[in-house]
């Protein structure tokens, strides 16, 4: 059984954890509904719908099933309208002061995230954080939408990690069934696309900020 108590490594999730881009997430998929003949929605009703495998989550959202053909032009609308407000995203709160803190004493952390790999590293690298992170790992497929379990679990292992070592400080849903299933510890922020209410059944902590994350790992 894993615990928080002593932990010397954090991975991080990059997207409505360490980036505020809930406005460019809710845009992009607005981008989708206007294509699909489907009224636009708001923070609150992604956040109602939002689940992985996305697939079946932009199938509830336009209330149709969804072929191959489908699914291909959906990526590419999506990502074509996120690309477009990424320069308008800033950081979370309290970022990067908490990752400066958290690296003093010997601490470690590293950063994954379901975002394409080569545009992750360009975008934290503009940030002025990559040097903060022992290792980034982005998506390296072409059409994103699977689990983050598998790619939570090659992230530990290029950094021979033991799992019951580390903790995940994640956003959504996704994240802390990735943590379950790599064996991983979690703590989850609210500051994404999944509300308090579905964080808290997941039974790991929930907070409303990356400075309140550290400090649950402080008091552990």
């Amino acid at each position: 059984m894993t615990t928080l108590a002593g932990t010397r490594h954090i991975v991080w999730d990059w997207n409505g954890t360490l980036l505020d881009d809930n406005h460019a997430v809710v845009s992009a998929v607005n981008t989708v509904c206007a294509e699909f003949d489907r009224e636009h929605i708001d923070i609150d009703e992604w956040r109602a719908v939002f689940s992985r495998p996305l697939l079946q989550c932009y199938e509830r959202l336009l209330r149709r099933s969804l072929d191959d053909q489908d699914w291909a032009r959906i990526d590419v609308l999506y990502h074509d309208a996120y690309r477009e407000l990424l320069d308008t995203c800033g950081l979370a709160k309290g970022v990067p002061n908490a990752l400066h803190d958290w690296a003093k004493g010997g601490r470690s952390q590293s950063l994954l995230s379901m975002w394409f790999h080569d545009e992750l590293v360009d975008l934290v690298t503009a940030r002025g954080l990559y040097e903060l992170f022992a290792r980034v790992d982005g998506l390296r497929a072409e059409v994103g939408g699977g689990s983050k379990a598998e790619h939570l679990r090659r992230h530990l292992a290029a950094q021979e990690l033991e799992a019951r070592d580390v903790v995940l400080i994640g956003d959504v849903l996704d994240d802390a069934h990735a943590a379950e299933q790599a064996g991983t510890q979690c703590v989850l922020v609210t500051t994404g696309v999944t509300s308090r209410a579905a964080l808290e059944k997941t039974g790991r902590p929930v907070v409303d900020s990356i400075p309140e994350a550290l400090a649950v790992l402080a008091a552990s």
